[in-house]
């Protein structure tokens, strides 16, 4: 063989490793989505780009008020918030959440309570909205930060741990919006 072939040949090669690597990673440890919508606003804007950590469940638990991805129909993934873990009876009353008959304070909604005008969202219970007493095992429970116009658990019910894709929180489109959030 050549030279010039002996290097063409080592490109190809390179090319298909870094094919691989970048389909692995995208596979199986993160992937970008896109925030569709505004059911997670003020936090998340409509159109922000932003990175799935897919491996943190596979090592760790959901804790409450993570931002997870999960399919939410075949074709069509959401963005919401974690509210309600396995075991837990989830509540809302007068705008405050109740987490087994306990306050529990939305650091992350105090913004949009300033704002508006009236609640955020209405009273329930989880029997109301699911039928449910507790979140069941291997579940959660889920709403958009956007409480008024938000598809949540309120209306699909609990999600199943083997919906979820992954934890995220990193934004990194557009740039001038990149963060971090906690």
């Amino acid at each position: 063989m050549s030279q010039k072939n002996n290097e063409v040949w080592e490109w190809i090669k390179a090319l298909i490793i870094a094919v691989l690597l970048a389909g692995g990673i995208r596979l199986f440890l993160f992937a970008p989505i896109v925030v569709d919508g505004e059911s997670m606003m003020p936090t998340l804007e409509d159109h922000y780009r932003m990175i799935v950590n897919k491996i943190g469940y596979k090592i760790g638990e959901p804790e409450r008020f993570d931002i997870i991805v999960f399919h939410a129909t075949e074709d069509r993934d959401y963005i919401k918030r974690v509210i309600g873990l396995p075991g837990e009876h989830v509540a809302y009353k007068d705008d405050v959440l109740y987490i087994n008959g306990k306050p529990v304070e939305e650091p992350f909604l105090e913004e949009a309570k300033k704002k508006a005008d009236g609640p955020l969202t209405y009273d329930f219970t989880l029997e109301e909205v699911t039928g449910l007493d507790r979140v069941p095992e291997g579940h959660l429970f889920v709403l958009g930060d956007n409480r008024r116009f938000s598809k949540d658990s309120r209306i699909i019910g609990t999600i199943s741990m083997d919906q979820v894709l992954g934890k995220t929180n990193i934004v990194y489109w557009p740039p001038s919006d990149f963060k971090i959030i906690k």
